[in-house]
């Protein structure tokens, strides 16, 4: 009768633990040692290369608006050219004939400015202003997807842990009974088969022992490898109580549907990549109107064959010409004047050289090979496939919206009939083990309600982690924080 009151006692407690799951745990000697959820995805965000690279489109599509808005700037550009003639060649100082070798120099700064080209430069702004937003939206997407996929690999891991718990006490019982079976037979107060059976129900749970711990493992590799850290088996993770997210969750599959047309960042990217491939079909427009540029522009130039004359001497000279005086040739006396040449210096070229100009100019397109129609075209088409796309994406969201709130509610109700199917075979247990402890039920029906009890609490743990999986789903559809 003793030897009754105290299984009967360790059932009830049994109860108790699997009522109270979240309190029936593994013991957490160091809190600091435990990764919280939010540090793998954290973690997760650090490491994961696809995230990255998405992040990296990111910019490009940042540093594509810069350069749209760059582009409303004005041009300027400077010229610099040395160079070195020889034979005959015009003199860039005197613009004469030289049969000489000549060092020369040309320096030039020019700049222009667009001032209307059929707004196409401002539409391309509004384009790559909303590519830029849309590459924003899928850098917040893959961190989603992430945080989802770090969810569902740190709910197994949990789900994993206290499988792990209850099949460990499974098998404590079965010790139990074959320890007192064991004396039983030694004393002949039972036949061997009983003993027996006992034993191979222990076998059973040292299997699903096993198979646990390598399910446990499992779900570890799995989240190490989502936060691409290497694979750990000493990792451990914080409790988290998932009774508050039992009850029935709120909101219809319509309701959540419109809330996640406005909140799911994969809907505003391409609804971002629609208004896009508008602006870009409006800047292709724009090339087909006529272009007005402002111009301007400075220039110099320098030559060593640049010479300054200074005058030395002057005198008069007797020419070859000459006058009669009385029949006498008289020779005309001319003023011969001695000039020096001088080579003007680089800088004084440099300032006295320069000239500028200033133009408006007005580029009318007539005929380009129809490039600029063909690409006006083929914009229409991205702009035709983006609409598409964003029908397409939002019709594949309200079908996984319905697929979501489906899963729910079935894991739902699966959970409740699972809870009160434990009820039951925990209170049929109690009253079998009683009468097989007291020795007039035979092995076949205790193990019959033990696994019955053992099925059934196991199934109640894989259940409430994929009802809180499920609610988590839809939480995400919602925008709704994920924890």
């Amino acid at each position: 009768m003793k030897i009754s009151l105290y299984y009967r006692l360790r059932i009830y407690a049994f109860a108790i633990i699997i009522a109270a799951m979240p309190g029936f745990l593994m013991a957490q000697t160091d809190s600091a040692a435990y990764l919280t959820l939010q540090q793998c995805v954290e973690t997760a965000f650090r490491n994961n290369l696809e995230l990255k690279q998405a992040e990296i489109q990111a910019e490009n599509a940042r540093i594509d608006y810069k350069q749209s808005k760059n582009n409303l700037l004005p041009g300027v550009a400077g010229s610099i050219e040395h160079g070195l003639n020889q034979g005959r060649s015009i003199d860039p100082f005197t613009n004469s004939y030289l049969n000489q070798n000549i060092n020369y120099a040309n320096w030039g700064l020019n700049g222009g400015i667009v001032l209307f080209n059929g707004l196409s430069y401002q539409y391309g702004v509004r384009q790559q202003n909303y590519a830029r937003q849309a590459a924003n939206m899928d850098v917040q997407q893959n961190k989603d997807n992430l945080t989802i996929n770090i969810i569902v690999a740190y709910l197994q891991v949990l789900s994993a842990e206290d499988l792990l718990v209850q099949i460990t006490n499974q098998a404590e019982l079965s010790k139990k009974q074959v320890d007192r079976l064991n004396i039983l037979n030694q004393e002949g107060s039972i036949t061997p088969s009983q003993l027996y059976d006992l034993k191979g129900q222990l076998a059973n749970d040292q299997i699903s022992l096993i198979n646990t711990k390598n399910q446990l493992e499992a779900a570890k590799l799995s989240l190490a490898q989502l936060m691409n850290i290497p694979y750990d088996t000493g990792i451990r993770l914080e409790r988290i109580s998932t009774d508050q997210f039992l009850n029935v969750y709120e909101g219809t599959p319509e309701s959540i549907y419109q809330t996640a047309l406005n909140q799911l960042a994969q809907v505003k990217a391409v609804n971002l990549r629609k208004q896009s491939a508008e602006m870009g079909v409006k800047a292709w427009k724009g090339q087909l109107w006529p272009t007005f540029s402002l111009n301007a522009g400075l220039y110099t130039n320098y030559s060593n064959a640049a010479r300054t004359s200074t005058l030395v001497s002057s005198s008069d000279q007797p020419s070859s010409d000459y006058v009669l005086i009385n029949s006498v040739k008289e020779p005309v006396y001319t003023p011969v004047s001695e000039y020096k040449q001088n080579p003007i210096s680089y800088t004084e070229q440099f300032k006295n050289n320069y000239s500028t100009n200033v133009n408006f100019s007005i580029r009318i397109p007539i005929l380009n090979s129809f490039q600029t129609r063909n690409q006006v075209s083929k914009s229409r088409l991205t702009l035709q496939n983006a609409d598409y796309v964003e029908k397409a994406t939002k019709i594949r969201l309200q079908q996984a919206v319905e697929q979501a709130y489906l899963n729910m509610n079935a894991t739902y109700n699966r959970y409740r009939a699972i809870l009160t199917q434990v009820d039951a075979f925990q209170e049929s247990f109690l009253a079998t083990e009683a009468r097989f402890n007291e020795g007039v039920l035979n092995s076949v029906d205790y193990l019959v309600a033990k696994n019955n009890v053992d099925r059934a609490s196991t199934s109640l743990i894989t259940s409430k982690y994929e009802y809180v999986f499920r609610t988590k789903i839809l939480d995400y559809y919602q925008g709704k924080p994920l924890w």
